[in-house]
């Protein structure tokens, strides 16, 4: 697996997450690990994430029930969201930016922990370990933002152990949401389009994207949005890939596409796209040119970037 988030745990149990009295078991187990997240930054450590047992003082921020993510390696694991923490002199400024760079450090964390951003830790921490953190970081970008009933207005409540929200005047269910999205390289002989949005970091350049309309197909909606976006029609639309990408809450499915020309008309979208030649985008893979840089290590549009520069797709 050349991208982050992809690698799948031991066990979700998914039966346990409605049973009571097995949680609690497992909640008490000496050998159950808890991954504290603060605002959505998982607890980092220097050789991946940093885990807590139920007595660290840092749960006493957690919301209760504690989300159950399942086993893995013999434990079982649990993630705690300690939000309600306010760390001393936070750099609000630096939360608000496209990639916070800003560490928060808890009093009584472990020498060397911190609470950082899952974005820039991606390739650092162990494959599944990105994938525990990943989820946990989608299902509790959720909880923050659906608190209420879609069917009644009423406010709803954590159930199952954090994969449900209930309702609690009408009952209704509310379930974890993800929202497909469409990335794509769109290819012209040995060339390559990459664009950039709005607010990027200078120079930074990527796979073309767009969230699935429903009642679309993948292929329809790379279709439409490499039109809508650049004008350019597109044909030999294939499957490659599929990414986790919980910022907030999205599914990445990878595909590549035969351009049928190479005019642009960009709308609104994008702040910039240009056609790069493979030698051009094997300058920027390589940090070595002068206006563009590759899409981020670990994200799926680098993997299917360094596929096509290999000739394997």
């Amino acid at each position: 697996m050349r991208f982050a988030f992809g690698h799948e745990w031991q066990s979700r149990k998914a039966l346990y997450r409605s049973d009571e009295a097995a949680l609690a078991l497992a909640l008490g187990d000496p050998q159950t690990r808890i991954l504290p997240l603060w605002r959505g930054k998982p607890h980092l450590g220097a050789l991946g994430l940093c885990w807590s047992t139920l007595a660290d003082p840092l749960l006493a921020h957690a919301k209760q029930p504690f989300l159950y993510l399942g086993t893995h390696e013999g434990r079982n694991i649990f993630a705690a969201d300690i939000s309600s923490w306010e760390p001393d002199a936070l750099d609000r400024a630096a939360l608000a930016m496209f990639t916070d760079t800003s560490v928060q450090i808890h009093p009584n964390a472990p020498k060397g922990a911190y609470f950082g951003e899952l974005r820039l830790a991606m390739m650092q921490v162990p494959g599944v370990e990105a994938a525990l953190a990943a989820t946990a970081r989608a299902l509790f970008n959720w909880h923050r933002t659906h608190r209420f009933c879609a069917a009644c207005g009423a406010e709803t409540q954590t159930a199952a152990a954090g994969w449900e929200r209930v309702c609690t005047t009408c009952a209704a269910k509310h379930f974890p949401r993800t929202d497909p999205v469409v990335i794509m390289l769109v290819t012209y002989g040995n060339k390559l389009l990459l664009g950039r949005s709005h607010g990027w970091p200078e120079r930074m350049y990527s796979a073309l994207a767009g969230f699935i309309e429903p009642g679309e197909t993948l292929e329809a909606a790379v279709s439409r949005e490499v039109w809508e976006e650049t004008g350019i029609r597109v044909q030999d639309i294939r499957y490659m890939a599929s990414q986790p990408w919980p910022f907030p809450n999205s599914l990445m499915f990878g595909c590549i596409a035969q351009a049928q020309g190479t005019a642009l008309t960009l709308d609104d979208e994008l702040e910039d796209a240009r056609w790069l030649s493979r030698e051009e985008v094997l300058l920027a893979w390589t940090g070595n040119h002068d206006h563009v840089l590759p899409a981020r290590n670990g994200s799926i549009a680098h993997y299917m970037i360094g596929r096509w520069l290999a000739g394997h797709v």
